[in-house]
């Protein structure tokens, strides 16, 4: 069956964090989409440095949740930080989580989570210096190269793609998931 993933991200992405999760939705014949906060392309990030543009897919005034099968969050340090501020971005990721819907998030991405508010009471990694916050926002947090929660997959860095991507996969597989909550 053909899936369509929404991925979503803005300039200061990690650019691996993005482009192996795409890669692997892709050659399991599903659609990709990179969702952002503007048309036209966002810059990835590699050690601090800027690298990479992508072309932007949708934007958040074109799409809703109802659109996609999941959503994938990629990291970076500027990228989630960015997405967090806006309102609507918040809300798109929170709307997955309210329709039980596969949720992937990766190293630093799992901070729009906490101001979604759909942390609490959850198993989850991340990135470790975001730790703190999300246990503050009530997560479980573990340090596991990738963790599964009822449909919502994290994992801590780059290091973790190939088990992050293969969860990912399964969970996306796997469709709704009734357990998912916000």
């Amino acid at each position: 069956m053909s899936k369509k993933i929404a991925i979503l991200a803005t300039s200061g992405f990690e650019e691996s964090e993005l482009k192996s999760p795409k890669e692997r939705l892709e050659k399991e014949g599903w659609t990709a989409h990179i969702v952002s906060l503007k048309p036209g392309t966002i810059r990835a990030e590699v050690n601090n440095e800027w690298t990479n543009e992508y072309k932007v897919d949708k934007t958040l005034d074109e799409v809703t949740a109802n659109d996609y099968h999941a959503l994938v969050l990629p990291g970076g340090v500027v990228n989630p930080d960015a997405l967090r501020r806006s309102d609507k971005a918040v809300q798109f990721v929170k709307d997955f989580f309210t329709a039980k819907k596969p949720v992937a998030a990766i190293c630093h991405g799992p901070q729009i989570l906490i101001n979604a508010e759909v942390v609490d009471g959850r198993k989850m990694t991340s990135f470790f210096s975001i730790r703190k916050d999300l246990e503050n926002a009530g997560a479980h947090w573990v340090d596991q190269e990738v963790v599964v929660d009822e449909g919502f997959v994290t994992s801590r860095n780059p290091n973790d793609l190939p088990a992050f991507n293969d969860k990912m996969v399964e969970e996306i597989k796997e469709g709704k998931h009734e357990l998912q909550h916000d």
